[in-house]
């Protein structure tokens, strides 16, 4: 913290910095839109402070003594110093640099933000993007301890230090690959029907796992999956190969259904859908760079909507 006795230690340093370049007081205090005798004065004080005399008077002016001129390279070299912060935080301002740090999962990367991501970075490509992957109580994390600006994470987030603003909903659905087509043109599956299948699935503890392990215990069935795997798109993968029956939000394999490379499977028992929001920080102002793309993320999901709606 800079005390008075500091501030105006300062600036005794930027007269002493104007005059040393200017070698008058009388021009040095009009630059600095002040009066000579506080040029005088403040000169004065500096070198009663340091015990140094840093000017040599002459006629048409002052010059620095060699005291002085030692003072003055290290001066010269703070104030350059300083001037750069200044046009950094100017470039700042104009989003012409600074950082912008996002967390979410692979899919929500892929599916979601990617679009939104590559306009952000069109209108300001000196920005320096950083983005980590992780689940839901990984973002949560990440952004209590300040290690990013923003994260999506699936509701509901019991955290009281985080700010949500709901974003999209997605529609968690059983899908498989082409050996599973009989199974997917039949009738409603029941969870144990399903569970009597190979089953891919998310880690556990992930709140996509934990949401598909309540569905299943609703219908009284204990599920573990054959596959565990912390990446939708693997998962993904492994269904097209026939490995087993996946679970994952239809948002995120409308592509591979659209192609037949995977099979919806209908269930007897509705799945609840799963809203995805935006989090940050409670009560901490973001940076202007994270505010920028948080107001440009929020706008463009205006309600609730599908996926592809918002893409």
């Amino acid at each position: 913290m800079i005390d008075i006795t500091t501030f105006y230690h300062l600036e005794s340093y930027r007269i002493f910095y104007h005059t040393a370049q200017i070698g008058n007081f009388t021009k040095a205090a009009e630059t600095l839109h002040i009066t000579q005798p506080s040029v005088s004065y403040a000169i004065k004080q500096l070198e009663s402070a340091l015990g140094l005399k840093l000017f040599h008077r002459q006629s048409k002016g002052v010059a620095l003594t060699e005291e002085g001129k030692a003072l003055f390279h290290y001066v010269e070299q703070s104030f350059a110093i300083l001037e750069a912060g200044e046009d950094k935080l100017r470039a700042i301002k104009r989003l012409e640099a600074g950082e912008l740090r996002i967390g979410a999962s692979d899919s929500m990367f892929k599916h979601l933000l990617k679009p939104h991501l590559h306009t952000f970075m069109s209108r300001h490509p000196h920005v320096h993007l950083r983005l980590s992957h992780g689940k839901t109580s990984d973002i949560e994390r990440r952004l209590q301890e300040g290690q990013i600006d923003c994260g999506l994470v699936h509701l509901p987030v019991d955290e009281e230090r985080l700010d949500v603003h709901p974003l999209v909903h997605v529609q968690p659905v059983f899908v498989a690959g082409e050996s599973y087509r009989r199974l997917a043109e039949g009738g409603p599956l029941t969870a144990a029907a399903l569970r009597e299948h190979p089953l891919l699935l998310l880690s556990s503890g992930s709140s996509s796992r934990i949401g598909i392990d309540q569905w299943f215990a609703a219908q009284g069935v204990t599920v573990d999956a054959d596959i565990e795997l912390g990446s939708v798109g693997l998962i993904i993968e492994f269904a097209q190969l026939g490995f087993g029956i996946a679970c994952a939000a239809r948002e995120f394999v409308r592509q591979e259904l659209r192609e037949g490379s995977l099979f919806e499977l209908p269930t007897a028992m509705s799945i609840p859908s799963r809203t995805i929001a935006l989090a940050t920080l409670r009560g901490l102002p973001p940076s202007l760079t994270a505010a920028e793309f948080v107001s440009m993320l929020s706008a463009s999901f205006t309600r609730p909507a599908g996926v592809g709606e918002a893409e």
